[in-house]
C-alpha cells in the first residue's frame, strides 16, 4: 500500500505487518528475516513475516477477499480509506485498476494486490513468490 507521506513529500509506502492473525505469535529469526511459526491459534487468514504475502488456511473451500483481511485486523478499508489513511483509494490488482469495492477484491493464488492512497500513485511493483508458495 503507499500512502501520503506527511506533508506531501511522496508516496509512503506500508507493509503488511507480520503475525496478522496469530494471536499469541513467537517469531523467529531466519536468514530472510523475522517469521512467525507459532502462536495461540491460527485465523484462517494469516501473515507469517511483513512480506506482504497472506496466507490462507481453511477448512471450508471458499473465496476469500482482502475485506475479510481487513475486518480480521481490525482495519477500515472502502474506496475513500485504507486503515489509517484516508484520501481517494486506487486499488490494483494483478497490475490493473481494480474496478468496484476493494473489499471485494478476491484473495486468489498469487494475487498481487498493491492500494494507492491519495497522489502521486505509484506503479504496480510485483512480489516474487518463494519456492513452494
Amino acid at each position: 500500500m503507499a500512502a501520503p507521506a506527511a506533508g506531501g513529500l511522496g508516496p509512503e509506502q506500508v507493509p503488511v505487518p507480520a503475525a496478522i492473525g496469530i494471536p499469541g505469535a513467537q517469531a523467529q529469526t531466519t536468514a530472510a528475516g523475522s517469521f512467525v511459526e507459532q502462536g495461540t491459534c491460527f485465523y484462517w487468514l494469516h501473515t507469517h513475516a511483513a512480506d506482504g504475502i497472506i496466507h490462507i488456511e481453511s477448512p471450508v473451500q471458499r473465496t476469500y477477499t482482502l475485506g475479510n483481511f481487513f475486518d480480521e485486523r481490525g482495519q477500515p478499508l472502502s474506496a475513500s480509506r485504507v486503515g489509517p489513511a484516508s484520501g481517494h483509494v486506487v486499488a490494483l490488482y494483478n497490475g490493473q485498476v481494480f474496478k468496484g469495492d476493494p473489499r471485494d477484491i478476491p484473495l486468489t493464488a498469487h494475487a498481487q494486490i498493491q492500494l494507492e492512497v491519495g497522489t502521486p500513485l505509484v506503479g504496480p511493483e510485483q512480489i516474487t513468490f518463494p519456492q513452494g508458495l
